[in-house]
């Protein structure tokens, strides 16, 4: 894995691996600069004891990509041989070589072998009652005390730390260090303790955006005014979907990801339903709740109701007579993140005594009390053949081995047949909020560096961008990237390398369509990940939401839309005996032809104008809009 990943684009905050020195230190991660909302304010007491933890690198990540690629690739005899469960696991677990190393390495530096614990996983090692100068001894860096301007949150950090070259190859990263992905505190009316500030809060840059309200008698619900209100049908017209396919129901899963507190409401369902799709009056999707996720009802509004309620709408009443599977994560206190929905999944993924970081993750039982007191969820739920999540980080919000780690991960569900589909954002080439990154690093408003999104920049994911119908144009005209509201999230990645799929994609976009930007903007070495790789619909769309009919705008829409197609398509494949289609884009790069190619439209943000659509694979909407009936015909000749 680490031959494909790419850690170079002064000036954000990526790793720094220079030559070893004489002392055969060497650095392992290094900042440039301190997140937003983020400020020192003390050092810490020598003698403060700290979580210490150390996760180990995982055996055989230099070659997952290339055997992921060999069950993927639709030229290869392998392609649709997928692994099972058991299968990954036994093949990623940390050398014993690893454990040892480290293990020596910390006695050596006077820490005993009683004070070490590895974690069920394997993957972790644990140091107990370390102190502040003791580990800062044993990292060759100094600490500082931050706190966040918003909430008050205490985070202890440091700019660096080194380890020992032996040591380095052996280990991902060590907490705390250079990770500020603590999930800050806000307080929320009526309780005592606050929503954690993770993806699901409300005003994330990731959530759907309103529109006007509507009355039922309001809708139009001929295919001809799609171009201002886009229905079910306006979707299955445009996509060539057919209606309640059911060949291998009974086969098929997808599941739609979800962060406490966004929940739906049984009622908007109906109310959806009872206009759109009345067979599905009544039905609700299967619900695997994941570290206490439940279908919260204290809080109604857009901003807690709009995103579950969007999602599940629409994939529900595509997808129909299959049942989703939603993937409710996280309670009302502690929040969730996409660690810990992958816990849920793999067992091993779970870090010390089956519990996630505390500097990153929910952590469970609710260490404070007054949340979910059940064991952290570690394994026991089946991931689906489709997985949708319309949430986001930017790529900057994150240091990259904890995005390398997570995005390992997403391989290993490609390796199981998994499709995972994240949508690409709403803010065109700026990331979420709108918000833009200085020459330092820095986030901003007036920043003039783009700033892409996290997971979507991950090669092992499909990334899903936006497009809209033209004004006064029909179902049956070709679309243009999103303009209205939001604009398609895309661009380059900082932290992964472009993978070998997509290379001659991207290769003939530079050379045809050159963007007219310098490296003082975005990464334009054109050896990195470009993103999204396709696109669906995703302006204008109406649901219920609280009651009432509105208009709702995001890559949101996108993610689930997109989503349904595949599922469909696994559907025809079980029915013939075949397997799930799994990791996608391997087989989409080599046949775009079965794509609505985008080439109207741009995703402006930081001061420009973004990227524009062009024919071809483009940084605005990838490959283009689906044609379910050239896809389908694609997948099942494969094997």
């Amino acid at each position: 894995m680490r031959s494909v990943l790419l850690l170079a684009f002064a000036p954000l905050a990526v790793l720094a691996l220079p030559a070893p020195s004489s002392g055969a230190r060497r650095v392992h991660e290094k900042r440039a600069s301190v997140p937003r909302s983020w400020v020192p304010v003390a050092e810490p007491y020598p003698a403060t004891p700290i979580p210490l933890r150390i996760a180990l690198t995982q055996s055989n990540l230099d070659t997952a990509h290339d055997e992921l690629m060999r069950i993927s690739d639709p030229t290869s005899p392998d392609f649709g041989k997928h692994w099972s469960a058991k299968e990954v696991a036994e093949y990623f677990a940390p050398s014993t070589d690893s454990l040892d190393t480290v293990m020596n390495w910390l006695e050596t530096e006077g820490i005993s072998r009683s004070r070490v614990k590895q974690s069920q996983s394997l993957g972790w090692i644990e140091v107990s009652g370390v102190t502040v100068s003791e580990a800062e001894s044993l990292l060759d860096t100094k600490y500082t005390v931050y706190t966040h301007t918003a909430t008050g949150t205490p985070h202890l950090g440091c700019h660096e730390y080194s380890v020992p070259e032996e040591v380095s190859k052996h280990i991902d990263f060590v907490t705390p260090t250079v990770h500020f992905d603590t999930r800050a505190k806000r307080e929320q009316p009526m309780r005592k303790r606050g929503v954690a500030t993770d993806i699901g809060k409300p005003g994330s840059g990731s959530l759907p955006k309103q529109g006007a309200t509507l009355s039922a008698e309001s809708i139009l619900q001929e295919l001809e005014y799609c171009d201002e209100e886009i229905l079910p049908i306006c979707l299955q017209a445009l996509y060539n979907i057919p209606a309640n396919q059911s060949y291998a129901t009974a086969k098929n899963s997808y599941g739609i990801v979800e962060y406490t507190p966004q929940s739906y409401l049984p009622t908007d369902l109906d109310m959806f339903f009872g206009q759109f799709a009345p067979q599905l009056v009544g039905h609700r999707p299967t619900m695997d709740s994941i570290d206490g996720g439940n279908i919260q009802t204290e809080y109604e509004s857009f901003d807690y109701n709009g995103e579950s309620d969007l999602d599940l709408q629409y994939s529900m009443t595509l997808v129909y007579p299959l049942t989703p599977t939603l993937y409710q994560t996280g309670d009302m206190v502690e929040g969730g993140s996409f660690n810990n929905f992958l816990d849920a999944l793999d067992a091993s993924y779970c870090t010390y005594d089956g519990g996630d970081d505390p500097t990153q993750d929910g952590i469970y039982p609710d260490p404070y009390g007054g949340g979910y007191e059940g064991p952290e969820t570690c394994g026991g739920y089946a991931a689906t053949y489709v997985v949708s999540t319309s949430y986001g980080y930017n790529e900057a919000d994150l240091t990259p081995f904890y995005e390398e780690r997570q995005c390992s991960e997403y391989a290993k569900l490609g390796l199981q047949g998994v499709s995972i589909l994240y949508s690409s954002g709403d803010y065109g080439v700026a990331g979420n909020g709108g918000e833009c990154l200085t020459s330092s690093g820095a986030y901003s408003v007036n920043g003039t560096v783009f700033n892409p999104s996290f997971p979507g920049t991950c090669p092992y994911v499909t990334s899903v961008g936006a497009t809209q119908i033209v004004p006064n144009a029909t179902v049956y005209q070709p679309e243009e990237a999103c303009e209205t509201v939001i604009y398609s999230g895309g661009g380059f990645s900082n932290v992964f390398a472009m993978p070998s799929y997509q290379a001659a994609a991207v290769g003939s976009y530079y050379e045809a369509f050159p963007p007219p930007y310098t490296a003082a903007q975005y990464n334009n070495s054109r050896t990195v990940r470009g993103f999204p790789d396709v696109a669906a619909n995703g302006a204008n769309y109406v649901i219920a939401i609280d009651g009432q009919f509105a208009l709702v705008y995001g890559t949101s829409a996108s993610s689930p839309v997109f989503g349904s197609v595949v599922t469909l398509i696994n559907d025809a494949r079980l029915a013939a005996g075949k397997g799930p289609v799994g990791f996608l884009n391997p087989s989409m790069y080599a046949n775009p032809y079965m794509f609505n190619d985008i080439t109207m439209g741009s995703n402006q943000g930081c001061g420009t104008e973004g990227f524009y659509a062009v024919p071809g694979w483009d940084p605005v909407t990838g490959l283009g809009t689906p044609d379910y009936l050239k896809m389908v015909a694609y997948y099942l000749d494969l094997p």
